[in-house]
């Protein structure tokens, strides 16, 4: 069976390309990610570490690292998955002309995605105020 093209199912290219400038576009070589680890500010959450570096470009770029510590593959991909949905649902929150580099941590495996979403609205707000982020777990 032959799929139908996107205008055959009621999608315009105008409203690919739309959705598409709406989510931003994702670090891809290992400079840039470097980069970010070296020049960028940093902020330490409980299901991830996020850095924030400007970027020589118009908009918003991000990229997404698992080490091997968190698990086998499927547990890497959970953690990049929800990472990911924690950036759509937080996107309109970035600063323009940034990169920012998310690296997972463990406790991410026993997150919801909620959590996550949560976690990444108070760290951009602390890269943005340029001050640690608050805890809710009972800490400082």
């Amino acid at each position: 069976m032959v799929r139908p093209f996107s205008h055959e199912m009621g999608l315009s290219m105008e409203n690919k390309e739309q959705n598409a400038s709406v989510f931003p576009e994702t670090l891809k070589l290992n400079k840039e990610f470097r980069r970010a680890y070296h020049q960028g500010k940093s902020v330490a959450a409980p299901y991830f570490i996020c850095y924030r570096v400007k970027n020589r470009r118009q908009g918003v770029r991000y990229g997404i690292t698992t080490s091997k510590k968190i698990g086998n593959a499927v547990c890497r991909s959970r953690a990049r998955r929800l990472i990911r949905a924690a950036v759509r649902e937080t996107v309109s929150r970035f600063d323009q002309n940034f990169d920012y580099v998310f690296v997972a941590r463990e406790r991410i495996l026993t997150a919801k995605s909620y959590q996550v979403a949560a976690a990444m609205k108070g760290s951009l707000k602390a890269l943005r105020e340029n001050r640690p982020p608050k805890r809710r777990d009972g800490g400082e």
